[in-house]
């Protein structure tokens, strides 16, 4: 599926710190000329007034724009709206911070990690808009699972002409098997490799090539989360594509790390997630 083939869903709880999300929705939709839905979640009685009025001006910027837009208002508990609304049609959703306390989100997680775990279509998060979009870092675990959002960026890019940094960490060896020393000591050469990494990196450059844009490959060693982080804090980059842990339809997302969620929630860079669905490919 193509990023224009999504409508999109722009979400505020009335908290100012989720207009970054909102602003770079009307960007988006105006990029893409999209229909858009301006989500409104009324969380708590006393925050219906600023609520109202976020999904109001986002709503006279798209009909400004020429864009067709129609609001809805909603009540509950924020991540849980969104994910409802998310699985009611074919949204790339827009969400950004919902401006939780800190003891609440010591206590019950952020809620970005609740509408990933829900949410199977394309996800931007949003915390601080950074346009225009120029660079893009699109992080491939090696194992398939960022071939969606890959694609998606592909599109970003081409219509932006964006420039788009391949990257690929290559984790410590924990279990000796073969692949995994055929990754360790070829690290300058993968793309050379008939791994199951050398074979989709290979498969992400070609199309990306292949799109006309710009494309490099940087291959690090290390921890995922540090070394994407690092990368993303040097590098200058305007957006983040990362494949979702819940692509993996096995026990690996029970015991190893959230990357996309502890990603999305360190940077201030816009991050695009998607899990890897029939539409787009099989697992």
């Amino acid at each position: 599926m193509k990023v224009d083939d999504f409508q999109l869903l722009l979400c505020t709880n009335g908290d100012e710190v989720s207009r970054q999300a909102l602003d770079y929705g009307v960007w988006l939709a105006e990029l893409l000329r999209a229909p858009v839905l301006v989500l409104g979640i009324v969380e708590h009685q006393e925050n219906e007034t600023e609520v109202n009025r976020l999904v109001e001006e986002t709503q006279a910027r798209l009909h400004v724009l020429g864009l067709h837009s129609r609001v809805q208002l909603d009540r509950g508990r924020g991540s849980l709206v969104i994910a409802r609304q998310a699985k009611d049609g074919g949204y790339l959703t827009v969400v950004g911070p919902l401006g939780r306390p800190i003891w609440r989100r010591y206590l019950q997680g952020r809620s970005f990690r609740r509408m990933l775990s829900r949410i199977e279509t394309p996800i931007v998060y949003v915390q601080e808009t950074r346009l225009p979009l120029r660079r893009i870092l699109l992080c491939m675990g090696g194992l398939g699972y960022a071939r969606s959002v890959a694609q998606l960026c592909i599109d970003l890019a081409r219509l932006v002409m964006a420039e788009i940094t391949v990257f690929h960490v290559v984790e410590p060896i924990t279990l000796e098997y073969p692949i995994a020393r055929t990754v360790q000591e070829h690290l300058n050469t993968i793309l050379d490799t008939n791994t199951p990494q050398g074979r989709n990196l290979r498969q992400a450059m070609d199309d990306i090539r292949a799109a006309g844009v710009k494309a490099e490959l940087r291959v690090h060693h290390g921890n995922p989360v540090h070394e994407i982080l690092n990368e993303a804090t040097k590098g200058a980059y305007d957006l983040i594509g990362l494949g979702s842990s819940y692509s993996a339809h096995s026990l690996r997302q029970m015991y190893m790390p959230n990357v996309t969620a502890e990603v999305a929630e360190a940077v201030g860079i816009p991050v695009l997630t998607v899990r890897l669905g029939k539409e787009m490919g099989q697992e």
